[in-house]
């Protein structure tokens, strides 16, 4: 009987992870709103745009938190509130009515409620599956990707057929919905036992033991490398085509799909594997990949078919190795305190989508950051290539007890 209740609460679980995620990715449809927005306030676009940076960098110091929060309410309680806060943050920024009341509505409230629902519910899924942990990322990673091209969709035609704030109104009840249906099916995933004759790490790391070990630090540099390189690229593409490939706007917007079908594919495909083989080669494979993209943006004669192969180059590293991230984590530093560990990792996240538009506007434009991406890639792979798990104590057998048994 516990064996089907504990496989009833799995099924449970990744099928209410999966319609979280799915909701939570709608975040991303954004900068769809943006030339509305600035209508409405009478502000430049960039000003308006600024506020999912804001959500970014919000959504990365919430996913940090959101261990703890689980340790406190559990899962299923803390991401029905995180649906609950990103409906009523919605709603509040229908009627965000200045760059401020914008700032705090559409920019940090749904960028907390959005991270503290994100990684919570991710690491308390992949819990559940030991031995799948990278098809559970996959699954829910690859849903809260979905979520953005579904809700793109939607958003769209909200915004052609109803107002600007009746669409955020609507949109914020749909997300809430879902939000709140999958936290209700969710559990929370029980401690993993470690077996003390087991080759691989014989005990979990607390945030403070792991921060201790260079290795979480390698592995933060990794994650930020790669955090940094294809939220610049996916934020930027279209720019790039039109500026230094002279493709017309709709060849350049072309680009979105590319990465949108690169992304998921990154997702998938280095998720399954990342079950069949060692995850830092994986994250190594994504990261070469990565870097072949990266060299045919400055190194290569940009045509068409270049900037789309570069471009996908980096979106399916971007996918992949935010899929393989939690479970690598996980490999180094144990199960059950995935979520504290990997979320302090995560704040990579957000610093990483700030430092490459900050580098570009400070240092001349797309190519000073693609010259930094190229040399942060070279030293992330030679990290994936050569990083070894941290060493632990083994367990001391009290002799005495040893010779009673």
């Amino acid at each position: 009987m516990a064996k089907q209740i504990s496989n009833r609460a799995r099924a449970f679980t990744l099928i209410g992870t999966i319609i979280t995620q799915f909701a939570l990715g709608s975040v991303y449809t954004w900068s769809l709103f943006n030339a509305k927005l600035a209508d409405k306030l009478s502000e430049p676009v960039s000003q308006v745009a600024f506020a999912f940076g804001i959500m970014s960098l919000a959504l990365a110091v919430a996913s940090s938190l959101s261990g703890k929060m689980q340790e406190r309410f559990g899962v299923r309680k803390v991401t029905i509130g995180a649906g609950i806060l990103l409906g009523v943050s919605l709603l509040l920024t229908a009627n965000a009515s200045n760059l401020i009341m914008l700032y705090v509505f559409g920019g940090f409230l749904i960028g907390f409620a959005d991270g503290t629902g994100y990684l919570l519910t991710l690491s308390n899924c992949v819990k559940f599956f030991p031995n799948h942990k990278g098809l559970a990322s996959a699954c829910a990673i690859g849903a809260y990707g979905l979520g953005s091209l579904g809700f793109k969709f939607i958003n769209m035609y909200l915004l052609t057929h109803v107002s600007l704030a009746y669409t955020f109104e609507i949109w914020g009840a749909i997300a809430m919905t879902m939000v709140i249906i999958g936290g209700l099916m969710m559990t929370d995933a029980p401690n993993q036992q470690v077996s003390a004759t087991s080759t691989a790490t014989v005990r979990d790391f607390s945030l403070a033991e792991a921060v201790r070990c260079p290795q979480y630090w390698m592995l933060a540099l990794v994650f930020l490398t790669v955090c940094m390189s294809g939220l610049y690229v996916i934020g930027v593409a279209k720019d790039i085509g039109q500026e230094l490939v002279h493709l017309s706007l709709a060849d350049a917007a072309s680009a979105v799909a590319i990465i949108a079908v690169a992304n998921l594919g990154g997702r998938l495909v280095l998720g399954i594997l990342s079950d069949k083989m060692a995850r830092a080669k994986v994250v190594a494979i994504a990261l070469a990949i990565c870097l072949a993209g990266v060299c045919a943006l400055l190194f290569a004669h940009l045509n068409i078919n270049m900037f789309y192969f570069a471009i996908a180059c980096i979106a399916f590293c971007f996918g992949g190795t935010i899929t393989v991230f939690p479970s690598l984590i996980s490999d180094f530093f144990g199960l059950n305190n995935l979520a504290k560990n990997y979320g302090l990792i995560y704040l990579g996240f957000g610093i990483g989508s700030f430092i490459g538009s900050v580098v570009a506007s400070m240092f001349g434009g797309f190519f000073a950051t693609f010259y930094l991406m190229f040399g942060l890639l070279i030293v992330s792979l030679v990290i994936a290539l050569t990083i070894k798990m941290p060493q632990v104590q083994a367990p001391q057998v009290d002799l005495n007890m040893a010779h009673a048994a």
